[in-house]
């Protein structure tokens, strides 16, 4: 589930309250979270509904002007129904914590496992060091750049960036990508057995 950054402000704000999607199956169940680009979105409730059931007033909660924008908007297959999504508090990306904290011995060895089932389930090999050691050595450098280092295509080496961000080794930035605090902690123990073996 997907919104426009001015409609995220208005969720944040709290003058845009609820959701409309036509779905063949919800994307976002009740009781559930929605990471988006401004924090965690809670999920109130998802309901299935007619657009004849859709007033002017609900129109206004979802951000539009007019009944007639929303419902043009939801103009779709007939195969397809329409939800309304009654949303609840925004609140931060757990995950700006989860990558500023310093990894336990504990954490470091099942962050290491993760690492190591991302590296098993890849068709091509392992990944994930060599992405974040190229992380390291090129803060703030363009993803396509990136990818010519890596000779990886974009599409995929953003879906390993992004695998690594949500275990809270990378941080996004304007322009490219650096190591979390978290990230670079683990990055020593990923080069060390290196370090120890040209010593």
């Amino acid at each position: 589930m997907l919104f426009r950054r001015v409609t995220l402000k208005g969720i944040r704000d709290g003058d845009i309250t609820v959701a409309f999607r036509r779905w063949k199956r919800p994307s976002v169940k009740t009781g559930g979270t929605l990471m988006t680009a401004v924090g965690q979105l809670e999920i109130a409730s998802v309901t299935e509904v007619s657009s004849e059931s859709i007033t002017h007033e609900d129109a206004h909660q979802a951000g539009y002007e007019t009944l007639v924008a929303l419902l043009e908007e939801l103009a779709g297959p007939e195969d397809r129904e329409i939800y309304r999504v009654d949303l609840g508090m925004m609140g931060p990306d757990p995950r700006i914590a989860l990558r500023q904290m310093l990894p336990d011995l504990e954490e470091t060895t099942d962050l290491l496992k993760r690492l190591q089932s991302l590296d098993i389930r890849s068709a091509d090999g392992p990944w994930t060091r060599q992405v974040l050691v190229t992380i390291e050595e090129n803060p703030g450098v363009r993803s396509g750049t990136l990818c010519e280092l890596l000779n990886q295509d974009q599409p995929k080496f953003k879906r390993r960036v992004r695998s690594l961000k949500n275990i809270g080794l990378t941080e996004s930035l304007g322009t490219g990508y650096r190591l979390s605090p978290k990230g670079k902690a683990l990055l020593v123990h990923l080069t060390a057995p290196d370090e120890e073996a040209t010593s």
